[in-house]
């Protein structure tokens, strides 16, 4: 066996305290509703996440900004009366609620329960109606996304961070919810289906910061009206316990970053398992390896970072890789 001295990570203890989603359908709110102030209580709960809510109720003009849960199906008016709906007209997979998030700076989303100080696996993420609308057509406040010409670099982007202990997090994901950067137009896009957003790469938090921006800026901030959807999130205590070993399986991985297909050349000559996992130990896809190359399909995996790691003879190693 050949002698490839590899830095390698060994998940050998992982633990699964709690999973849940929250999928906001414990509202049981009537289709075509929407519920815009927490019945006073400052959050709403779901799963184990909490999204707050602030509502003003003034005798002149009532507000709010945080979230709202939806129900509303409404994918045709344009404009601010129809400020609550989404435009795929329900939650995903044609479920009856979602959230509805309107930032006013950031848009908070809290663990809670035994995912406290967790993880976010995943979420789901879509336009408003609101939104959606106001960047294909334009109206009274925000311009047309790609202009006259259809050649104006637009965008509207969803940064998402987390904080965990009281400290930001250095890294951050991005979610384009509209794009028109792009050289040939024929790939503009504005988001109009539910799209999974894998977010294990933010690690663990206590809370979940989210920010919109565009490129339609105006004099009092973005034209753009700054609402998103979103549902299905997944969190889950999963926590891996690494221990750093020399391995001397030698393997080689490519191409890395992939978005379809995964190689592995494999030098011994007995086969071996192999398996692919999230960075938080979650087993996606086993497979057998044998002697020589060795090709895995991908294209189904969500964007993020993941593990592929082989088993022979008592010995373990493995490799990081990003999905495209």
């Amino acid at each position: 066996m050949k002698s490839l001295y590899l830095l390698v990570f060994l998940f050998f203890s992982t633990r699964l305290l709690a999973q849940s989603t929250a999928d906001f359908e414990n509202f049981n709110l009537p289709i075509g509703s929407f519920d815009n102030n927490a019945n006073d209580t400052g959050f709403f709960f779901s799963g184990d996440i909490s999204i707050p809510n602030d509502y003003v109720d003034d005798p002149n003009f009532s507000y709010w900004n945080g979230w709202a849960i939806s129900s509303m199906t409404d994918v045709t008016t344009p404009g601010f009366a129809n400020e609550y709906s989404c435009i795929a007209g329900s939650g995903v997979n044609g479920s009856g609620t979602y959230a509805l998030g309107y930032v006013f700076g950031s848009a908070n989303m809290y663990l809670s329960g035994s995912t406290q100080g967790k993880i976010v696996q995943s979420l789901y993420l879509n336009n408003s109606t609101f939104a959606y609308l106001s960047m294909l057509n334009g109206d009274a406040f925000a311009k047309k996304f790609g202009g006259a010409s259809g050649n104006d670099p637009d965008f509207f982007k969803l940064t998402i961070r987390k904080t965990l202990n009281g400290q930001v997090g250095a890294d951050s994901v991005e979610f384009y919810l509209a794009d028109y950067r792009f050289a040939n137009n024929d790939q503009d896009y504005i988001i109009k289906d539910w799209t999974y957003l894998d977010l294990s790469p933010l690690g663990e938090a206590d809370f979940i910061e989210f920010y919109l921006s565009s490129s339609d800026v105006g004099a009092f901030g973005m034209n753009t009206p700054a609402y998103f959807c979103m549902d299905n999130v997944t969190t889950t205590s999963l926590t891996p316990v690494a221990q750093q070993l020399d391995s001397k399986l030698d393997f080689k991985v490519w191409p890395n970053p992939t978005a379809h297909t995964l190689l592995l050349k494999w030098d011994e000559v007995i086969p071996a398992t192999a398996t692919i996992s999230t960075a938080y130990g979650q087993v996606i896809k086993q497979f057998e390896i044998v002697p020589g190359q060795n090709s895995f399909n991908v294209s189904d995996l969500p964007s993020g970072v993941f593990t592929l790691q082989v088993s022979f003879e008592g010995q373990v190693a493995s490799q990081k890789f990003i999905k495209q």
